[in-house]
């Protein structure tokens, strides 16, 4: 018990410590998944600054924002502390303009004219 008590407290804190935070299979500048890439992706090109935490890199990590956020795949973002979705969520978010809602309610700062430019590719 003091173990998951100890991981969840770590991830809390990094949470707490970053705006914006997306827990991932490599890194914003080394993707190793392809669900990772795209959010990695879709928020570097929206110039939102975000911290990106590698759960390749610790199976506690990895296994315990599973837990912490009772949702069951990596990539997970967290904005402002709250826990937004994974990549189909996040993809969605972005084409419908919730995402942009989400940052902006939030005060977390981006290119809107970017986010913008993603939707008019896919639309």
């Amino acid at each position: 018990m003091s173990e998951q008590v100890t991981v969840d407290t770590q991830i809390q804190d990094i949470i707490d410590a970053h705006e914006v935070v997306l827990f991932m299979k490599g890194t914003k500048s080394f993707p190793q998944c392809g669900f990772s890439s795209r959010v990695a992706s879709i928020l570097t090109y929206m110039k939102a600054p975000f911290h990106d935490v590698n759960v390749l890199e610790n199976e506690e990590i990895r296994q315990g924002i599973k837990n912490f956020s009772n949702w069951p795949t990596i990539p997970q973002l967290y904005v402002k502390g709250e826990f937004v979705g994974g990549c189909d969520i996040i993809t969605e978010m972005t084409l419908s303009g919730e995402l942009d809602q989400t940052f902006e309610a939030k005060g977390v700062s981006y290119d809107k004219a970017a986010i913008e430019e993603i939707r008019s590719q896919n639309s």
